[in-house]
């Protein structure tokens, strides 16, 4: 089913006030409270509640200006989608950097709907980044009405399985194969992040650096075949990088091999039992050869076991 097909002018509100999150949530919850009894089923505080609290635990701020509030509530038989437009963005911090959240997009649903939430995290997001021009309209308008019709026109839908696409964080901002070591160890540490996937001019993927490929390249060459390194004196190891890091390119450095690609379309099974199997902690998603983005171990828990 179409998300368009649960929205309602009613849960719409294009002025929405708010000094934080938790203000915005209370707020809209508040006032659809007030248009429609029914909305909740006499589940409002316990609704607000549970929303709250999955807030507080971490941000449901998913970047471009959207924050997509939820919460899953024992024997809550309807799904619930409204949707806020800030009257003044709200300034957050996401991966690092300031960004300022115009719009709110809250769900309320039964335990077993993590699926139709991811989905509309997903196909929020997508929307945002392809249609930037729909998501502009959207927070322009103070007609419900139209609101619901650039939902309708965009086809988000939210009842399908659980697809790669659905788990992608396509935000992080691949490497490129002329970076130097600088470069990389500088955003392993600014992004707290392991590995970087590595892409060519033309966003070919090609494969990853990791904090594993630094290390090595810091290290004697002859390391690699000695069980014992007792005699190498404390001073020796990461000679070669600390005095190379600044000039030398990650092109001939980054792993190609033992490295897991999927496309936008492979299911969720299929992505779960690759994370077991090979014990890997990403996965890249490829598409016709270029990087689309990367799903972590990490996703499966975030996303679908504690969305």
């Amino acid at each position: 089913m179409k998300l368009s097909s649960y929205l309602s002018p009613d849960l719409i509100v294009t002025n929405l006030g708010g000094n934080n999150m938790e203000e915005l949530i209370s707020n809209f919850i508040e006032t659809v409270s007030k248009r429609d009894k029914n909305i909740f089923k006499e589940k409002k505080d316990l609704v607000k509640e549970i929303i709250l609290e999955r807030e507080r635990e971490a941000s449901t701020y998913v970047g471009y200006g959207i924050a997509v509030p939820h919460g899953r509530i024992n024997h809550f038989d309807d799904l619930v989608i409204g949707i806020g437009i800030l009257k003044n963005p709200l300034p957050v911090l996401f991966q690092g950097k300031e960004e300022k959240l115009n719009l709110i997009i809250l769900v309320a649903g039964d335990l077993l709907k993590s699926k139709s939430i991811l989905k509309i995290m997903s196909g929020i997001s997508s929307l945002a980044l392809k249609h930037k021009e729909a998501l502009d309209k959207i927070l322009k308008s103070k007609n419900p009405e139209e609101i619901i019709e650039i939902f309708r026109e965009h086809n988000i839908e939210i009842d399908h399985d659980i697809i790669a696409e659905d788990l992608i964080n396509s935000s992080l901002v691949p490497a490129r194969d002329n970076n130097t070591l600088e470069d990389i160890a500088r955003r392993l540490i600014s992004e707290n992040i392991s590995g970087l996937p590595v892409v060519d001019g033309y966003n070919n993927f090609l494969g990853e650096i990791t904090e594993r490929e630094l290390i090595a390249f810091g290290m004697p060459k002859y390391t690699s075949i000695l069980d014992d390194l007792s005699f190498l004196t404390v001073g020796e190891p990461f000679e070669n990088y600390l005095t190379k890091e600044n000039i030398t390119p990650i092109k001939d450095l980054y792993r190609t091999e033992n490295i897991v690609t999927l496309d936008r379309e492979a299911p969720i099974m299929e992505i779960a039992y690759i994370f077991m199997s090979k014990k890997v902690t990403r996965i890249y998603v490829v598409d016709k050869g270029k990087y689309s983005g990367v799903i972590l171990r990490s996703d499966i828990i975030k996303k679908i076991l504690h969305i």
